[in-house]
């Protein structure tokens, strides 16, 4: 038969498994060498701005393979020409000249050594940057998905470790490669022309190098993307740490911290373990290369020497062509270590830039123009995970311009969701929020975020000055703007109370300012933005009576003439709501005014008494 189907017989099941095995295996080897060819073509991209330094690198690198040749040849022709003319006055002239030209190469050497070590640098330093730019950018474009189930210590270490890699290996590697080819194509072309017998027989070394070079290659590769991974976890563990040594320190738990920060250090050291060892044998094969092919050229040339098919200046100079050799070799070593850290760090980098953000702008997104604040749940379904049940099952809600709503109900009942959806944190599996009449999704992203205001249960505040932070909800802001919406956010007193007032530094996360003064800068904040729907997490409960007042106090002040959300811990924000909708799995289960659901003695009532919150 010409062709046989696969399913036909007793044996058409395993041949059929077979067969999708191997076609598998054959559509991910396609895959992956797409996946290479493309790195390399961006890898090689990131040049394109820089090409004139490039090419002088570059320029500058052959010039240095050139004298590198030129001073063998040089001491080749003085060494010749004392042997065949004798005459001292002569000779003399002839050396005088030829030391002077070779110091002129030297020169020329040390001028375009200086290029490549110097703009060569910068150029790597600059390529590093633009790589460091976009992994940044493109993290502040990932949703919160993302951030879901990724952890910003492994981040950090794509963004500041690997990219110092990336930009040794944008510098040296042209360079390395250029220089290396060079001199030891010249090296060998000039050691042919001076015996082509002492050239092969250190060309029969060469294979034997590149083989040990690649064998060494593959090993470094999976070592150093191990150590890679396992810095980034080291990174992790002292960001955790640190970011949380007030709770370290008031559990006493700086043994234990220290105990895990040793375990992901050894771990890391382990994995280098392995790096240095192929690395440590990768040297090793490019030193005895080196000193194999020295000894080959002196036992050889003095065989040569002595038989008379080599006179002593060819085999000075093919000693000089040797010492010459080991640079080349010195430089693939190099080159390969290089290859190996900053390519590994490239992919690294170039995995995190190919994901694409879950929310992004539709092609056709219009801006958003300034909103009444109608807000309206259509059917909404939305889940945390495929395979996860939905939080959101179908859920219709409307909101008026204007309205101020509280939303209560246990843990996990969907409260946090609701807000997350209003500005498109997430997107909803089915169903669609509008504002004003309008699906958000046809809006663009940045355009919908601006009127929105969230004052959010976990206060963030940047290092540096109160003004600094403020300044934050509208970077264009004046003092006076700025000092306008503290006074609104009942902030300003305690402000000018600092010792530098608005100029006061309030540390990493504003650990020296207490939960209510963080409370009413984030409001300020968010004065200052000025936005037409404002999202509030309360978040209240730890604050003593007069903090509590005083944000109470501000929050109804920023809620003026603005759609309203709440997520409503305490009783005292649920009394000042228009309307309050206790949320359950089922989805809403009652609404209406603190008054008329206490009367109805249904779920509010019951949490109410049952917690003493809301």
């Amino acid at each position: 038969m010409l062709f046989q189907f696969p399913w036909p017989g007793a044996n058409a099941e395993p041949r059929l498994s077979n067969f999708l095995k191997k076609y598998r295996r054959s559509a991910n080897a396609d895959a992956d060498t797409h996946r290479r060819r493309t790195r390399l073509r961006r890898f090689i991209g990131y040049y394109r701005p820089h090409l004139p330094i490039l090419f002088a690198d570059l320029g500058s690198a052959v010039l240095i393979a050139a004298t590198a040749i030129a001073l063998p040849l040089c001491a080749n022709y003085l060494t010749t020409r004392i042997f065949e003319h004798p005459d001292a006055s002569d000779a003399i002239a002839h050396i005088v000249a030829t030391g002077g030209l070779m110091l002129g190469l030297l020169g020329l050497q040390l001028l375009a050594i200086f290029i490549v070590d110097y703009q060569g640098h910068m150029m790597g330093a600059r390529i590093e940057a633009t790589v460091r730019k976009e992994l940044f950018d493109h993290c502040q474009k990932l949703s919160f998905s993302f951030y879901d189930r990724s952890r910003v210590g492994q981040l950090m270490s794509r963004i500041t470790n690997d990219s110092l890699w990336i930009g040794e290996l944008f510098h040296h590697g042209p360079e390395d490669i250029a220089i290396g080819f060079l001199k030891f194509a010249g090296a060998m072309a000039v050691l042919w022309y001076i015996d082509p017998v002492l050239a092969g027989m250190v060309a029969i070394l060469i294979p034997f190098a590149i083989l040990h070079a690649l064998r060494a290659n593959g090993r470094m590769n999976r070592a150093l993307l191990v150590s890679k991974e396992r810095i980034a976890d080291v990174n992790e563990r002292v960001e955790d740490a640190l970011a949380g040594i007030r709770v370290v320190k008031a559990f006493t738990n700086e043994a234990l911290e220290a105990e895990r920060f040793d375990r992901e250090n050894q771990r890391f050291v382990e994995s280098r373990r392995a790096g240095y060892r192929a690395e440590a044998m990768s040297w090793i094969g490019g030193e005895a290369f080196a000193q194999i092919a020295i000894i080959v050229v002196v036992t050889g040339g003095a065989v040569r020497l002595m038989s008379g098919d080599l006179a002593l200046p060819g085999m000075l100079t093919a000693l000089l062509c040797v010492a010459v050799l080991v640079d080349p070799m010195q430089r693939l070593a190099n080159f390969v270590r290089l290859w190996q850290e900053g390519y590994t760090g490239f992919s690294r980098a170039m995995d995190l830039l190919d994901i694409a953000p879950d929310i992004v702008d539709r092609p056709d997104a219009i801006e958003m123009a300034p909103p009444e604040g109608n807000v309206r749940f259509e059917n909404v379904t939305f889940r945390y995970g495929e395979g996860l049940p939905p939080v959101l099952d179908g859920l219709s809600l409307d909101i008026e311009a204007g309205e101020f709503v509280a939303l209560v109900g246990a843990s996990g009942v969907g409260k946090s969701t609701i807000c997350a959806l209003i500005p498109r944190f997430y997107e909803a599996d089915e169903g669609a929020v509008t504002v004003d009449g309008t699906d958000i999704r046809r809006v663009t992203l940045a355009s919908l975020r601006r009127h929105i205001g969230i004052v959010q249960q976990d206060v963030y505040l940047f290092a540096g000055t109160v003004a600094e932070n403020l300044r934050y909800g509208r970077p264009d802001a004046t003092h006076e703007e700025i000092v306008a919406a503290a006074k609104a956010a009942n902030a300003h007193d305690f402000i000018t109370a600092l010792p530098n007032g608005y100029d006061t530094d309030i540390g990493q996360r504003g650990v020296r300012l207490s939960g209510g003064q963080k409370q009413r800068l984030t409001i300020a904040r968010t004065f200052l933005k000025d936005p037409a729907i404002l999202i509030f997490d309360e978040a209240t409960s730890a604050l003593d009576n007069e903090s509590e007042r005083a944000v109470h106090e501000a929050l109804l002040e920023l809620a003026k003439g603005r759609t309203t959300i709440v997520i409503a811990h305490r009783l005292s924000t649920v009394r000042h709501a228009d309307r309050i909708l206790v949320l359950t799995p089922d989805g809403i289960g009652e609404e209406g005014t603190h008054e008329d659901l206490m009367a109805a003695d249904g779920l509010y009532a019951a949490l109410h008494r049952e917690h003493g919150r809301i």
